[in-house]
């Protein structure tokens, strides 16, 4: 068998739930509708934590540099699914796929990192209290926040040249709804070693290295929050921490359990819904949490809009 790549200008064909089209049309429906909850509170969070001048804090410039990840996310991934749903067809060019690949795995790789930045700034802000501003200072954030992107760039430039490289012999059909790592190293006709240690050990880095970060500032969280008297501190603490461990939770639940398992231990179908979860429902449910269970949010949305009434009105 020819293992050349001679193939590899050629459209793909991503199948995506094509041997069970009796969801397709409702997997696009719901796909829709999340991805428009999904730019709206996004942007939101974004434009509140801009304009709001209460909010020029540490934490809401993390959770704006999450907004703007998941919102580029989404919007890498869901148009090609939904146009590849509502059409006849389900190709992506070659150029397509590999800029797909590219950008869900940066982008996924940097809110890894960044979601271990916010439990540290979590930790500074509940144990710390008294030297927050002094520890998240803005030249600290913004270095933190860029080598989370330049981590995430790293790791996905190494998975992608060592994946695109991969002789595929004319295989055309990625058995998923977009380009994903797993699916693309399956259409591969030779086993590489190479990629499976590389992949798990980007995997320690980027997932059970931040994790266990996490978990670890959440063990000291939880001692100080316990300690707390004023019943509105605590509040306030578990509102915000928990908004955190919520997302925490739903992200790294569904990408460990998928990249951190041997590729062929995991059925496919499974896996597709385990993708559509945190590549579609996670950047949608991020604002909602955040600003469902955060009050200031919520407040400084109200004040903004009785200051564009009261703009309007004179």
């Amino acid at each position: 068998m020819d293992t050349n790549n001679g193939s590899s200008t050629m459209d793909f064909i991503l199948l995506g739930f094509s041997d069970q089209p009796q969801l397709e049309h409702i997997i696009s429906g719901v796909v829709f509708i999340f991805y428009i909850v999904t730019l709206v509170g996004n942007t939101t969070i974004i434009l509140v934590s801009y304009l709001d001048t209460q909010l020029h804090t540490p934490m809401y410039f993390f959770l704006s540099n999450l907004s703007f990840l998941d919102l580029c996310y989404a919007t890498s991934i869901i148009p090609q699914m939904l146009v590849n749903l509502w059409g006849p067809t389900k190709s992506i060019t070659y150029g397509g796929c590999v800029l797909q690949f590219f950008f869900a795995l940066d982008l996924g790789s940097t809110e890894c990192l960044l979601l271990a930045v916010m439990a540290y700034d979590r930790y500074a802000a509940v144990c710390q209290p008294l030297h927050y501003t002094v520890i998240m200072h803005p030249q600290l954030c913004q270095k933190m926040v860029l080598t989370a992107w330049l981590g995430g760039l790293g790791s996905t430039l190494t998975i992608c040249s060592l994946t695109l490289k991969l002789p595929r012999c004319g295989h055309r059909e990625v058995d998923n709804f977009f380009c994903e790592m797993p699916a693309l190293i399956k259409m591969a006709c030779v086993y590489s070693k190479v990629i499976e240690i590389t992949v798990f050990a980007l995997g320690v880095i980027f997932l059970l290295a931040p994790i266990s970060l996490i978990l670890i500032s959440y063990g000291i969280i939880t001692q100080a929050v316990v300690r707390i008297k004023s019943k509105a501190r605590w509040r306030k603490v578990l509102n915000t921490c928990g908004s955190h461990l919520t997302v925490v939770t739903l992200f790294y639940g569904t990408i460990i359990y998928m990249y951190m398992k041997p590729q062929n231990s995991t059925s496919q179908d499974k896996g597709k819904f385990l993708s559509l979860f945190y590549t579609i429902i996670t950047p949608t449910l991020n604002p909602l949490i955040y600003t469902l269970r955060n009050k200031d949010v919520k407040t400084a949305v109200k004040r903004i809009l009785c200051v564009e009434k009261r703009s309007a009105k004179s």
